[in-house]
């Protein structure tokens, strides 16, 4: 990242008022320091502070991404430059915010700090994942929460065996199964019971999703394994892979997943004084009643 920032890429789903409030604030603040302002070339956006070029383009020509929204848009957005290493800023704008955790009300002066180089850089581990597929087809996709592999469009539960460095794990029945990094730990695998895991410490988490068996846990392996999961063929088996919320394909009793942590990284910036643990407890309302600090 170069510093001070030129060139920063904006994200978000500018159509929404709120998210388009905050927008409408930053491109004229922005501009006044000299930065060039790209948006996607079909952004719902009138304005001349910003300029549109394809979004593929972000990751070679931004030195930093504010993502507006939820965490979803700084998973997507991250999903742009992740092949670029290029820092991503979040500005709050959906519901529970565990990734963007700048509030839109005090956002100015982070952003400045970011353009300065002045924000702390949080690395975190990304996900490889790999659909290996029948014909010899190889789909990839990097993910930052976690790669999911569910049915699709049917009542009908999944039989499907994991495999971890090449050794045989155990069968399941259930709706899917879930890799998950620390960072994901909080998300989708925590509703299926999967444990909070601090999102530096070198370990994945496998969680499945609605196991047919109780005995079927979630489990905490190192973050250096290599995670294999392949469907067991039977009558109207559909299945997909989403990585953070993004379908990288369809999945059959022919194809096999593999999922391993990635050699590159995301860098989120926070603002001083960024607490983690803080940030559970504001989230999970952990301390309600009791005893708060």
């Amino acid at each position: 990242m170069a510093f001070p920032v030129r060139t920063c890429a904006l994200v978000g789903r500018f159509s929404d008022p709120r998210i388009a409030e905050s927008v409408g604030t930053l491109l004229p603040h922005l501009a006044g320091r000299g930065v060039t302002v790209l948006v996607s070339e079909d952004a719902a956006l009138d304005s001349a502070l910003a300029v549109r070029v394809p979004k593929e383009q972000f990751g070679a020509r931004a030195d930093l991404v504010i993502a507006v929204g939820g965490d979803g848009t700084l998973l997507y957005a991250l999903s742009l430059v992740v092949r670029h290493g290029v820092p991503l800023l979040g500005v709050n704008r959906g519901r529970v915010g565990f990734l963007t955790d700048v509030m839109p009300q005090d956002m100015l002066g982070p952003v400045d700090a970011a353009l300065a180089g002045e924000l702390q850089a949080d690395e975190r581990p990304l996900l490889a994942a790999q659909l290996h597929c029948a014909g010899g087809e190889v789909a990839q996709a990097f993910a930052l929460n976690d790669v999911v592999m569910q049915k699709h469009d049917t009542g009908r539960t999944l039989d499907f065996e994991t495999r971890i460095d090449g050794q045989f794990v155990s069968a399941h029945g259930g709706d899917g199964i879930i890799v998950a990094t620390g960072t994901g730990s909080t998300a989708y695998a925590l509703s299926c019971g999967g444990p909070i895991v601090e999102p530096h410490l070198p370990a994945l988490i496998i969680a499945p999703i609605s196991p047919h068996t109780l005995s079927d846990r979630a489990i905490v392996v190192s973050s250096s394994s290599v995670i294999e999961v392949a469907l067991i063929e039977r009558p109207d088996t559909q299945a997909h892979v989403i990585c953070d919320g993004a379908v990288l394909g369809q999945f059959t009793a022919a194809d096999r997943l593999e999922v391993r942590t990635a050699k590159e990284r995301a860098t989120l910036l926070h603002p001083p004084g960024h607490d983690y643990y803080g940030l559970l407890r504001s989230k999970l309302h952990w301390g309600r009643g009791t005893f708060e600090r």
